[in-house]
């Protein structure tokens, strides 16, 4: 991999990814269908013992492509704003990004699956569910759309960069 050439955006905080990656809701997976076909979906996941998991249906595009081809490229984004300069060339954007190379393997493992999927119900919908989901129900569970069981990935990190420009507040456009 090609190490990241701009190297005053790197951050290194591993405090400050971590609580980045927990707290943001919505990542983009990019898989490679073919060689000259990628393909990129964002998705909803959870950050958890420094790995990212996916949920989905248990069939359709995204788990034909990661079953041929595992590996994935994972990007989480935020845009904080425009960054002003008096030379038009020198505006810029605040913002943190993280990105992640690594495998979407399917997790197996009934209490590990039981688990994130409990872990995803509380950061979408905290406090709704007064009891943690109950692994049977996990076992047992076949979508109405495709008679399947959920699908849920998880993306070992192999390679994680994460580069930000910070806010600015004195430069900001319209602040």
């Amino acid at each position: 991999m090609e190490p990241i050439r701009y190297t005053q955006r790197i951050c290194k905080d591993k405090d400050k990814i971590t609580r980045f990656l927990t707290e943001k809701r919505v990542g983009t997976i990019s898989m490679c269908e073919t060689a000259d076909k990628p393909y990129a979906v964002p998705v909803n996941y959870v950050y958890w013992h420094d790995k990212i998991y996916i949920h989905g249906l248990g069939s359709g595009k995204k788990n034909k492509v990661l079953a041929a081809n595992p590996a994935v490229c994972f990007t989480v984004y935020e845009e904080f704003g425009t960054v002003t300069d008096p030379v038009p060339a020198k505006c810029d954007t605040a913002y943190l990004s993280v990105v992640i190379f690594g495998k979407a393997v399917p997790v197996q493992d009934v209490n590990e699956k039981t688990q994130v999927l409990d872990r995803i119900l509380e950061k979408f919908v905290p406090g709704f569910f007064k009891t943690p989901l109950p692994s049977q129900f996990v076992k047992q569970y076949r979508s109405l759309f495709d008679n399947k069981a959920v699908a849920v990935y998880c993306i070992k990190p192999d390679v994680l960069t994460a580069k930000e420009n910070p806010i600015d507040m004195g430069h900001m456009f319209g602040g």
